[in-house]
């Protein structure tokens, strides 16, 4: 699955950050984007009940709440996008200074939801729908104490009570198999395992690199898979014809015509890794590469 890396709190800064995960029954999508705000509140509140009872560190925090759902994607992005829009929300809101507040956002009364909570189209259907959760501290041990209770305690034992999961059910239309807390790193531990079991083991350090290291570089290249190269927050992608494609995983020149199906088979390889990064915000740009061609040279320049 690659090198460990760093597990560091995702953002800098006085905040531990997770996510209700949603799993869900039947293959059906949640018939709602996002929940009513009022909804989003009491929600938020059994959320936070959950959570003390779980980390009792967090009872003095403030919990911010995002009650709409989005793919594991849109969350495990470089730059935790959706968290940083809850922080961005958490600073803005009146009554700071005022003791901890309970900040739930949802859709307004007449069904519209704010443009920093609306999911990609694109990525529905999945069986699991993350909602974000942020919690806030002033004192600096505390919310350490607290973020690393969260990790200890959230992967085994963060089940949702039943009033939360039929909750968030009954508030977004969704039938729900499991409603459980995960921090952003359990999340990452569980898109491993599920990249994992999907064939795309091989695609994981570099999503790692560019959500845990985003200065670091980090190769694809062990045959037969395709030949990538992530730096600078972008995924560079060799794109051979098929001479090149020939050359480049030795394959004899005579066979290449008879090879013609497995180049086929190697091209739909590409686009599935390119849409699963597109997915986790990265950009990939095609590199061509023709027979003769440095390709390692070109993806790095």
């Amino acid at each position: 699955m690659g090198q460990q890396r760093n597990m560091t709190n995702p953002l800098t800064g006085m905040h531990a950050l997770g996510v209700l995960a949603l799993e869900l029954a039947g293959g059906a999508s949640p018939q709602q984007a996002a929940m009513s705000s009022e909804q989003a509140g009491e929600l938020a509140e059994r959320m936070g009940r959950d959570l003390a009872k779980l980390v009792p560190q967090v009872a003095g925090m403030e919990l911010v709440f995002a009650g709409a759902h989005f793919d594991p994607a849109e969350v495990l992005r470089p730059g935790w996008p959706v968290h940083r829009r809850l922080l961005e929300l958490q600073q803005r809101a009146p009554g700071r200074d005022q003791g901890p507040r309970l900040l739930a956002f949802g859709a307004d009364a007449q069904g519209e939801i704010p443009m920093p909570l609306q999911a990609d189209p694109a990525l529905t259907g999945g069986c699991l729908r993350v909602l974000p959760f942020a919690l806030v501290g002033n004192d600096p041990q505390q919310v350490q104490d607290a973020a690393t209770a969260l990790e200890d305690v959230l992967l085994a034992q963060g089940m949702a009570e039943a009033d939360t999961a039929l909750l968030a059910q009954r508030a977004l239309g969704a039938q729900i198999e499991h409603a459980r807390y995960l921090t952003l790193h359990d999340l990452v531990a569980m898109m491993s395992m599920q990249y994992d079991n999907q064939g795309l083991a091989a695609l994981w350090p570099l999503l790692e690199a560019a959500m845990l290291q985003p200065e670091a570089e980090e190769w694809l290249q062990d045959g037969p898979e395709p030949l990538l190269r992530y730096a600078n927050g972008e995924v560079r992608m060799a794109l051979f014809d098929p001479a090149g494609w020939c050359a480049y995983y030795a394959h004899d020149a005579g066979e290449c015509e008879r090879l013609q199906r497995v180049y086929e088979q190697y091209l739909m390889r590409q686009r599935q890794m390119a849409a699963v990064l597109e997915a986790h915000g990265l950009d990939v740009l095609y590199v061509h590469v023709h027979a003769g061609q440095d390709a390692r040279q070109l993806l790095a320049s």
